[in-house]
């Protein structure tokens, strides 16, 4: 195998395939837990990896307050999903609704190429939130 091979596990931790924003965010997430008063609520999977995604999320008058997740997943899964807490907390919710795959990857400083998909799980969860808030 080649040094541009990805294992068959895929990247770690430890073999350099991750920058200080992915791990910092992978070993202290942030905004992880259930959101008891949640009012929003998006569950995004990934069939073929098996990550899993829940984004709850607090709306008032218009604006996301608050954000939490829980994701059971690899290192890259957690990392988009805790900035992607920060990332909407905050932010109106029309413009949370402009938010991309590519904008949580660029959030996290980028991803390698075969944990990319590992953003769809925050941008699916977010669509599917703000459809359940909208009824």
């Amino acid at each position: 195998m080649s040094a541009d091979d990805p294992s068959p596990a895929g990247p770690t931790l430890d073999d350099g395939a991750y920058n200080a924003i992915v791990i910092d965010h992978f070993r202290n997430p942030r905004n992880a837990g259930t959101l008891m008063d949640a009012n929003a609520i998006g569950e995004e999977r990934n069939p073929v990896c098996g990550d899993h995604m829940r984004l709850m999320l607090r709306i008032e008058d218009g604006v996301i307050v608050r954000a939490s997740f829980l994701t059971r997943g690899c290192g890259a899964a957690i990392a988009t999903s805790s900035v992607a807490t920060e990332m909407l907390t905050g932010r109106p919710v029309e413009a949370a609704r402009g938010l991309t795959r590519q904008d949580f990857v660029a959030a996290v400083g980028g991803l390698p190429k075969s944990k990319v998909h590992c953003s769809v799980l925050a941008a699916g969860a977010l669509k599917k939130a703000l459809a359940d808030y909208a009824g």
